[in-house]
């Protein structure tokens, strides 16, 4: 299931049928991340869904973890297709993921 919706996610981007909220377009400036540098990331071949929130209260999302084709790992978190909406994108750090697909444990 987590494969099938990276691949319906990649679909809707590739249709160009998706959109930023005013929230991930603020932390995209403050972080230095390009709309370009989103959209390789989610359609990278190695892109892959690592956390779902089917039961998200704000509406089902998950986070597509991608590398942009400056070797770039990007977090990207968007609404289920079809009507994909990127909700943040962020560069994970090492000290909250362990291989940027796993979170480390809080102490």
């Amino acid at each position: 299931m987590i494969e099938s919706l990276c691949d319906e996610i990649q679909a809707e981007i590739r249709r160009g049928s998706y959109r930023f909220t005013i929230h991930a377009g603020e932390r995209m400036i403050e972080r230095h991340i390009a709309v370009s540098e989103v959209e390789e990331a989610i359609l990278a071949e190695s892109a892959e869904v690592i956390e779902d929130y089917p039961n998200d209260p704000r509406g089902s999302s998950c986070l597509v973890l991608g590398m942009t084709a400056k070797e770039r790992s990007l977090h990207v978190q968007c609404s289920y297709p079809p009507n994909v909406v990127v909700i943040t994108a962020y560069e994970p750090e090492s000290t909250e993921w362990l291989d940027w697909r796993t979170r480390r444990e809080k102490r």
